[in-house]
């Protein structure tokens, strides 16, 4: 079974999801949110802002191993 962790934001009506099986905490994701949402935690993503999303798209887009799945970005 697949190690996926979720943040929602019930203000936004917004979904992260982090497979983190395929998580190498590279931080890309943290690199281009411009709004802060993504911390490296143990070396993997976490998105403890996810209230501060603007849905922009870049973390799912910018993810080299694709770990990221965000419900705004389909």
């Amino acid at each position: 079974m697949a190690d996926i962790r979720k943040w929602e934001s019930k203000k936004l009506g917004v979904v992260i999801e982090v497979d983190y099986d395929k998580c190498q905490g590279i931080g890309q994701c943290v690199a281009v949110c411009p709004s802060n949402v993504y911390e490296i935690v143990k070396g993997k993503t976490t998105a403890p802002n996810i209230d501060e999303c603007i849905q922009c798209c870049a973390c799912q887009e910018s993810c080299p191993v694709v770990a990221i799945k965000h419900s705004a970005c389909q």
